[in-house]
């Protein structure tokens, strides 16, 4: 295995090159070392303290024994100041606040929690698209299209975060996990918080209880995954869905943002195979409506948020990549954009001086050039033989 891996990847390396490299040591002096010469930004003071905020109130609201939640925040701080760990947990913190809130949620009291809306998302697709989107494609079901419906939603939606991961880490650039974990992390960790301020009804909860008020004591439905537990004779969505930590997490759709995320930075570092990502995702927003699980409003608001963090993501954080290699150790160095360099609007340009500075530098132009035209007119006269001296 090392032979072939050698042969596939670490043969493709620069002489000398070092950017690729893993940490691999285990003492934690030297993460202590690099976070006293860490120079804090404005914009990382802000990360760190929102992920700092999000981490404090789960442990304070989480209803695990205090013993328990102390010891879980203590081994994540190891893993976070061992440097071998910490490469791979600590760029992965917005992850762990987005599942920590996630799993939290559920706990929250009923009586300080916004009321469910089962009214507003129908009418807002009424009068977006003149219709119930998911209703029209739930109406007629099968089991082909069932099948069909499963395998994004059901299947690949769990582990393709992981399998995107892997393949980035192998084939994109140096440092473009740390980039896509931010980004995921971000993007669910919005959508969740969306979702606890404002709880929504997905399209199942219009079958089952028309458009009666809906409470936080009532359980989940996996929707059209029910036929698929039916069909291969488990239980494994009904329990899922039914015991959901978000069960009225219809906007925005976390399946659409994820999907949205995936193709972003597969697109990102294989631009050639961006008409299969744009699929996956099309077949993702099909399967969601079939399954009755999401609006179509609820989709467009998931891939929203994907693009503005990605977008965000992609200028701050991501590294360049270069088509032409092959894996992450086929770079000799990792290069980023300069967003200073492109602003259009940057101090050399003529469009960002000002008016008057503007006027006064053509009038200088203008006056050094009848100067300059002067003087050539005056070297190029022609001489009268009566001027000349001997």
């Amino acid at each position: 295995m090392s032979a072939v891996f050698h042969r596939w990847f670490l043969s493709q390396k620069p002489v000398g090159a070092s950017v690729a490299d893993l940490e691999t040591s285990m003492d934690p002096r030297l993460s202590w070392h690099k976070l006293k010469r860490y120079s804090f930004t404005w914009k990382s003071i802000l990360h760190y303290t929102f992920m700092g905020a999000i981490l404090l109130f789960v442990f304070i609201a989480n209803p695990a024994a205090w013993i328990y939640k102390v010891l879980f925040y203590a081994i994540m701080g190891l893993f976070f100041f061992i440097p071998f760990t910490s490469q791979f947990f600590f760029h992965a913190l917005p992850i762990w606040a987005w599942l920590g809130i996630y799993f939290t949620s559920s706990y929250f009291p009923a009586g300080k929690r916004p009321p469910i809306t089962v009214k507003v998302l129908p009418a807002i697709e009424t009068i977006l698209y003149g219709d119930n989107l998911s209703d029209i494609l739930a109406t007629s079901t099968n089991k082909v299209f069932d099948i069909f419906a499963w395998i994004p939603y059901g299947i690949c939606h769990f582990g393709a975060p992981f399998v995107v991961a892997i393949i980035l880490f192998l084939f994109g650039p140096p440092t473009i996990l740390q980039g896509y974990a931010f980004a995921f992390g971000y993007m669910n960790l919005i959508g969740v918080l969306i979702q606890i301020c404002f709880p929504a009804a997905p399209p199942w909860y219009k079958i089952l209880y028309n458009l009666d008020p809906a409470n936080y004591s009532m359980h989940g439905s996996p929707g059209g995954l029910a036929r698929i537990d039916k069909l291969l004779h488990i239980s494994v969505y009904t329990k899922g869905f039914t015991n959901s930590s978000v069960i009225f997490g219809a906007f925005p759709s976390l399946h659409s943002g994820c999907a949205t995320m995936e193709a972003l930075f597969f697109s990102y570092c294989f631009p050639w195979l961006r008409p299969l990502f744009i699929f996956y995702v099309a077949w993702l927003w099909w399967a969601t409506m079939y399954l009755t699980h999401h609006y179509f409003v609820d989709l467009m608001a998931g891939s929203v948020i994907s693009f503005f963090i990605f977008q965000y993501t992609k200028y701050e954080h991501l590294p360049l990549v270069d088509t032409d290699l092959f894996c992450r150790w086929s770079y000799a160095e990792v290069k980023r954009y300069d967003v200073q360099s492109m602003n259009p609007l940057t101090e050399d340009d003529v469009e960002s001086v000002p008016l008057q500075e503007l006027e006064f530098s053509l009038d200088d132009l203008s006056d050094d050039d009848d100067n300059n035209s002067n003087k050539k007119n005056k070297n190029n006269r022609r001489f009268e033989p009566s001027e000349l001296s001997i």
